[in-house]
């Protein structure tokens, strides 16, 4: 690790949360953005909606919108986890990690995650058939 308290990619700096050190600390910033990713595009598909192949969780979000779910402005924050897409695919091209911004990215995901399963089982319990949901293409 840096002076700066920072860590550049391979520098063996390990994270520690939920119990899955061994990583190093850029790659869990993507890591969190995969996850937040998948979550809102577990959600598109649960109500039918088509959605293009891509990271950018912005577009993603909109799709939601579409889909008539209002995004709290917590889950918009999630946006900011965008950039990480390609921090393990192309390690040395972002900036170095700080704790506190691995920190930001794994309460970001946390909270698109949870948010995604409440309102799955939100949706769910009410029995929402396929033909009750609307379908964007």
């Amino acid at each position: 690790m840096a002076e700066s308290g920072k860590e550049q990619p391979g520098s063996g700096q390990r994270r520690e949360r939920g119990g899955l050190s061994g990583r190093p600390l850029f790659s869990t910033r993507s890591d969190a953005q995969q996850a937040a990713e998948k979550a809102i595009k577990a959600f598109l598909v649960h109500r039918g909606v088509r959605f293009p192949y891509v990271h950018d969780l912005t577009a993603l979000l909109s799709l939601v919108e579409q889909a008539e779910r209002k995004v709290p402005q917590s889950i918009r924050q999630a946006a900011r986890l965008t950039r990480y897409a390609v921090a393990a695919r192309y390690p040395g091209v972002s900036e170095p990690v700080t704790h506190k911004e691995y920190e930001e990215a794994l309460i970001l995901a946390e909270e698109v995650v949870h948010w995604v399963e409440s309102v799955l089982k939100e949706e769910l319990d009410r029995g929402a058939l396929d033909g009750d949901r609307p379908t964007i293409q």
